[in-house]
């Protein structure tokens, strides 16, 4: 095969030799996900290989690759490992830590999202290289379909910036919008959101999406970007009235779990108010700000949420300060440390800054998690026997029957039972 911009061969004997063998053969592939070894590429590539499409896997950890060469998921996914353990033998999957690979397709899946930088505001320098990076070895009319978040205009930019280097290819945004966790269920049981500019894009992306659902939704690129953010923006201010309601009521010494009860208790208006806690996660935040980036009055209300999620930990080491004295040189045992419930992944949990906080106060503080590999966790029971006071940084349900004793347990969540503050 040619690409559309340059000479060079495909994947090399040397390449391949180094990766996980899937018992394919080098030949066509149906599709290729860029980065496709993360929390949205791989779950969405194990749905696509389950769909019947032959699915090439790109991503440069090298580590990563070869344990889902060995069959084993890199992180919790429900379903995935046995799905994946189904699909390696079949061939239906190939793995590659090169973009070579984007040379056996004519549809390409980049899962590259756009960070923000030290000042909150988005930094556009991955997509520019990642068209660096895939440009020279697309085939003439691939289709690129941008599936992680991106800043408002990222696709426009995509399918000028390919335009400028002789690429003639379709570019389309197709926004995931899976819950961590859930992600093989709600592929197929979400409408999937296909956002192109022209017909043509559109089409051939609402096709290869249809092999997961029947349920699609045609707007432009602009539109699909927007629509992404200000779904995680607007669950990130839900979170955040939550969490204001919980510290006004907590200041004026109110039981809060009694306000939300009567709020709730068969008021249909109110059941999507959530619990107060730590609000965090990988996106919330850094989507949150890309739009106030994106709008000219910085949107207040999207900041306000973030000063109210972010400052939460320092109000709950605060009010511990204020019903306990003083923290230094007493033991505290934080109960979780991934951004959620039921996760392993810590990308922006909050568990971290409280963890930090506490130790600025002077307290000795053990942090365990059933399912976070960090070498500074301890076990549960070391946390439970050595603490004088326990925290719940994320309600694992495992933490439900474990055997606190007598310590003062401190559950913002609400789940375990503890006082809130």
């Amino acid at each position: 095969m040619r690409s559309c911009c340059s000479n060079e061969d495909g994947m090399t004997a040397e390449m391949i030799a180094n990766l996980p063998a899937s018992g394919a053969p080098a030949g066509p592939l149906d599709v290729v996900v860029l980065g496709g070894g993360g929390h949205v590429g791989l779950p969405l590539s194990l749905a696509f290989a389950k769909a019947g499409l032959r699915v090439g896997i790109v991503d440069i950890a090298e580590a990563t690759m070869v344990q889902i060469g060995r069959g084993e998921m890199p992180f919790l996914e429900a379903g995935a490992d046995q799905l994946l353990g189904e699909l390696l033998p079949t061939g239906r999957i190939e793995l590659s830590t090169s973009a070579e690979m984007l040379r056996r397709t004519r549809q390409v899946v980049v899962v590259v999202g756009t960070p923000i930088d030290e000042f909150l505001n988005p930094s556009m320098t991955v997509f520019e290289r990642t068209v660096e990076q895939i440009f020279p070895h697309l085939q003439p009319g691939t289709l690129v379909v941008l599936r992680s978040t991106v800043y408002p205009g990222t696709s426009e930019y995509m399918a000028s910036a390919l335009e400028a280097r002789s690429c003639n290819v379709d570019v389309a945004f197709c926004p995931e919008r899976i819950a961590e966790g859930h992600a093989l269920e709600e592929l197929s049981s979400l409408p999937q959101i296909v956002g192109s500019d022209n017909s043509a894009a559109g089409d051939r992306a609402e096709k290869l999406f249809r092999s997961l659902t029947s349920d699609i939704i045609r707007v432009s690129t602009k539109e699909a970007e927007l629509a992404k953010l200000f779904t995680n923006a607007w669950r990130y201010i839900k979170f955040a009235a939550a969490n204001q309601f919980f510290a006004i009521a907590h200041s004026a010494g109110v039981d809060y779990d009694r306000v939300q009860h009567a709020i709730r208790t068969d008021y249909p208006r109110a059941k999507d108010l959530p619990s107060p806690g730590l609000a965090a996660g990988p996106c919330l935040l850094k989507d949150t700000m890309q739009l106030a980036a994106f709008t000219s009055d910085h949107f207040q209300l999207g900041q306000s949420a973030m000063q109210v999620n972010e400052g939460l930990p320092a109000y709950m080491v605060e009010a511990m300060e204020r019903r306990y004295g003083s923290l230094r040189g007493r033991t505290i045992g934080l109960l979780g440390m991934a951004f959620k419930a039921e996760s392993d992944d810590i990308r922006s949990s909050l568990s971290y800054k409280l963890r930090k906080l506490l130790m600025w106060s002077g307290a000795r503080v053990l942090c365990t998690d059933p399912y976070v590999a960090d070498p500074r966790l301890v076990p549960l029971d070391q946390a439970i026997a050595e603490a004088e006071i326990l925290v719940v940084g994320v309600p694992h349900r495992v933490y439900r029957d474990a055997k606190l004793g007598d310590r003062e347990l401190v559950d913002i969540w609400g789940a375990l039972g503890g006082i809130r503050l």
